[in-house]
């Protein structure tokens, strides 16, 4: 009893935190992920209930529990668990294709792959948000600013120059410090790991910190060989 007290109550927060900051289709697209039920097959599954009240797709069944003010409310249970009980928009359910698919990329859905695949999960630069963390992607390096002496907070001066890289869906720059600047030239193309997303004045950038590290996959000028660097600041 007080296990399914324990559950109940996760995933009564999970749904106040849905409420609060993801939208309907961000978090059927979890859910979809989640189960290992087909977008498709979920979105069709929604529909069904809406007409007739009830329908299952996989392990899940899904309610209708009434419509409100343009809003179809479903409740979705594994077994006799609930999963979800949330709100659909009509709007969003008359759409053409299947919308649910529009959310399958969101941060949410690939954090829940990578944790569950255990397999680091690589993003495209028009993915990428700031306030993400674990980034990673391959980039090409477009060119590479002059570098210049920066007081930092930890109360010494050190080399800072940015690299504009770029991988065919968008470009960013990547703050590069002390030894890393030598390391990559225009040109190369490199494997970023475990960066960090921030702004600086209005724009987007790549942050490695303390944990992230600067590969280069392309040989280099100076011989090709591959470095694994981390930031000295």
């Amino acid at each position: 009893m007080a296990e399914k007290q324990r559950l109940l109550a996760t995933r009564g927060q999970e749904w106040i935190n849905l409420k609060r900051k993801k939208s309907a289709g961000e978090y059927l697209a979890f859910l979809s992920a989640k189960y290992d039920v087909d977008a498709d097959t979920l979105f069709c599954a929604l529909l069904s209930a809406g007409e007739n009240r009830k329908a299952r797709c996989g392990d899940l069944s899904i309610a209708c529990r009434g419509k409100t003010r343009g809003k179809v409310i479903f409740l979705i249970k594994k077994g006799s668990d609930v999963v979800a009980q949330l709100p659909v928009s009509e709007k969003f359910l008359s759409q053409e294709g299947n919308p649910i698919r529009n959310f399958m990329k969101t941060d949410m859905v690939r954090k829940h792959t990578a944790k569950k695949t255990k397999y680091p999960v690589s993003y495209s630069i028009e993915d990428l948000r700031a306030g993400m963390n674990h980034v990673n992607l391959k980039a090409k390096v477009l060119e590479v600013t002059e570098p210049r002496q920066v007081f930092t907070r930890y109360g010494n001066y050190a080399s800072l120059a940015k690299a504009l890289v770029a991988d065919g869906t968008g470009e960013i720059k990547l703050c590069l410090w002390n030894e890393q600047i030598d390391a990559v030239s225009a040109g190369a193309t490199v494997q970023i790991e475990n960066a960090r997303i921030s702004t600086f004045k209005g724009e987007r950038q790549l942050s490695l910190g303390k944990n992230g590290t600067l590969n280069n996959v392309e040989p280099l000028d100076s011989g090709g060989l591959s470095t694994d660097l981390q930031p000295s600041n």
